[in-house]
């Protein structure tokens, strides 16, 4: 479908940035804006008219509300749309997700405009919309159209923080909406591994979206396309040449993340890859690399190879922080300001608005209300009291926005700092180790390990008290269907997700896994068992010995979970190691006391 050639505007507010509470909370345009046409493409020369009006941009007066102590100008807003996701990254959120807060706690479609309209009032000119998975929010289209009117009050960018698996369904309206860019969050170009590191499918999803965007831009669409990837020690870091090529022939500036830590994603600094060891790996394959001279207030530490279309980019949060030139203000999905990411000091905004809605919720009918109120303003029908409601409660939004701003730091905590420090999960704004000196747990660093082949066997046995229920398992006449079917496929799926299960072992691309059962009549005093064993094969730094006992043991309760009716007494017995190969320590055989 051909795409027509976006014009995106660029308005100049007055200088005195007076504002109106109604002006605001109903998006009634400022008079006499200045509009230019928006040239994308190469970075223009001094004398183009760009440049000039980003000269005027930098002259006039910026908002105090939102200019901290260390005259830091934000002009940079991102806003959480949900706390919901339609993956589950390991280094994100856990397996079964997050507590969901009660739908009224969270911004309502006119409270997120209202707010965007008072910061763009105050000099915002950038917007991005994150989550959660912001394109799962039902109303996202309608959101960014009503976003996207705000541009000629001073919006210049729009912009999408998204894991890519329903953006190409939705991608062409929402640049007609006005979105101008995309940062897609990938960390594997390996399908199975995308799969082991998000626990869903979804791989070839993100892809599609990938070629949507680039299929958009040769029409005229210019969306800058980037992608990030959060590179884990040990997980993914031999993919970061891959993900170099990438930018090769596309348009692309892949951004490699340092892993920070969030409640919940048991961050270890073993698991980090730090910028320079980044950079240095880079180098060894590509040694023309070059810097790229970037924004002040870039959050990416860009560098270009040359010959190629894109470029890379180092989001250097751990080890080179970029606070000195900090623009960003959060709003979470329940209506928070965090002035930093790594702050853990928040103040209630939702709250603030929805006093003039006597504290409820601000839904389509309240928000039409005001605008209607807004009209009889101007035609001098309003009632006095309405508009004072109003009035009052966007000057304190500006006093609560400004003296959070005031408050801000002049950098965030350091790494000793941040991995002890209470935040929310990264999901709403690593695992375990072993046991540390002072009895705190921290994961065992496998970072100095040379991957290798590595095989582990674990055996068990459910034995049973009678012969009924190994004569039903032979039949196939058990009430719940194949035994020996069913739980050979819960071990294999229990394998796969022995991370999830066990929070001291690492997250490795397992390249087989195999459960056999056997029924033997003569066992347990002649009523016979079902003998399990479990083999699990990897290409990594780390051994399988925890997945094949979580994928034998799981089997086995299987079998007890679908025999238990006919057989109470039965037992599990015998779970242990039987067999491994691989790592250090070469192999190892059961009653066999040193290795062969």
């Amino acid at each position: 479908m051909a795409c027509r050639t976006l014009s995106r505007p660029v308005v100049f507010q007055s200088l005195s940035r007076r504002t109106s509470a109604l002006r605001c909370f109903t998006g009634t345009s400022y008079a006499a804006p200045v509009v230019e046409p928006n040239h994308p493409g190469p970075v223009p020369a001094p004398d183009t008219p760009a440049s000039r009006r980003e000269r005027l941009r930098e002259a006039r007066p910026f908002s105090d509300f939102l200019t901290d102590n260390f005259n830091r100008q934000h002009d940079y807003l991102r806003i959480s749309l949900t706390e919901r996701c339609n993956l589950r990254c390991v280094y994100c959120m856990p397996e079964e997700g997050v507590p969901l807060s009660p739908p009224r706690e969270l911004l309502t479609t006119p409270e997120i405009v209202m707010l965007s309209s008072v910061f763009v009032s105050q000099g915002v000119n950038k917007i991005r919309l994150t989550g959660g998975e912001p394109t799962i929010r039902p109303d996202i289209l309608p959101l960014m159209r009503q976003l996207g009117d705000l541009r000629p009050r001073g919006l210049r960018e729009l912009c999408l923080t998204t894991n890519g698996i329903a953006l190409h369904r939705k991608l062409e309206p929402m640049v007609e909406a006005g979105l101008t860019g995309v940062n897609l969050s990938l960390d594997t170009l390996d399908p199975w591994q995308f799969q082991i590191m998000t626990r869903r499918k979804g791989f070839d999803a993100v892809m599609k979206s990938i070629d949507r965007v680039h299929e958009l831009n040769k029409h005229g669409a210019g969306i800058r396309l980037k992608i990030n990837c959060v590179v884990m020690r040990g997980v993914n870091d031999q993919e970061i040449l891959p993900f170099v090529e990438m930018t090769r022939e596309s348009d692309v500036e892949v951004r490699f993340i340092e892993y920070m830590p969030f409640d919940g994603n048991k961050w270890s600094k073993g698991k980090m890859f730090s910028y320079n060891e980044m950079l240095e790996l880079i180098r060894t394959k590509y040694p023309t690399l070059q810097k790229v001279v970037g924004h002040k207030n870039d959050t990416s530490k860009t560098w270009k190879i040359p010959g190629f279309e894109g470029r890379i980019g180092f989001i250097t949060s751990m080890t080179h922080n970029f606070c000195g030139t900090c623009n960003r203000l959060r709003i979470t999905n329940d209506g928070n300001l965090k002035v930093c990411l790594f702050g853990n000091a928040e103040v209630s905004l939702r709250d603030i608005l929805r006093e003039s809605n006597g504290g409820e919720p601000i839904d389509e009918i309240i928000y039409d209300a005001m605008k209607a109120s807004e009209r009889d303003r101007q035609q001098g029908l309003a009632v006095q009291p309405v508009l004072d409601k109003l009035a009052s409660s966007e000057k304190r939004l500006l006093e609560t926005i400004g003296l959070a701003v005031k408050r801000k730091k002049e950098k965030h905590a350091g790494i000793g700092e941040l991995e002890h420090m209470k935040n929310r999960p990264m999901i709403l704004i690593d695992r375990l180790t072993h046991v540390s000196d002072t009895g705190s747990a921290h994961m065992v660093s496998i970072a100095d390990k040379q991957p290798t082949k590595r095989i582990a066997r674990a055996r068990c046995r459910v034995v049973f008290t009678s012969k009924t229920a190994v004569q039903l398992i032979r039949d196939n006449q058990i009430k719940k269907g194949d035994v020996l079917g069913v739980a050979r496929v819960a071990g294999i799926m229990a394998a796969k997700r022995t991370p999830d299960l066990i929070p001291l072992c690492h997250p490795i691309m397992i390249t087989k896994v195999a459960v056999d059962l056997t029924v033997d009549d003569a066992a347990g005093n002649g009523n016979g068992s079902v003998d399990i064993e479990a083999t699990v094969g990897c290409e990594g730094k780390t051994g399988v010995e925890m997945e094949a006992l979580t994928a034998a043991s799981t089997a086995a309760l299987t079998v007890y979970d679908m025999c238990k009716a006919v057989d109470k007494g039965m037992r599990i017995e015998g779970l242990r190691v039987v067999h491994k190969e691989g790592g250090k320590s070469g192999t190892w055989v059961e009653g066999v006391q040193e290795g062969i």
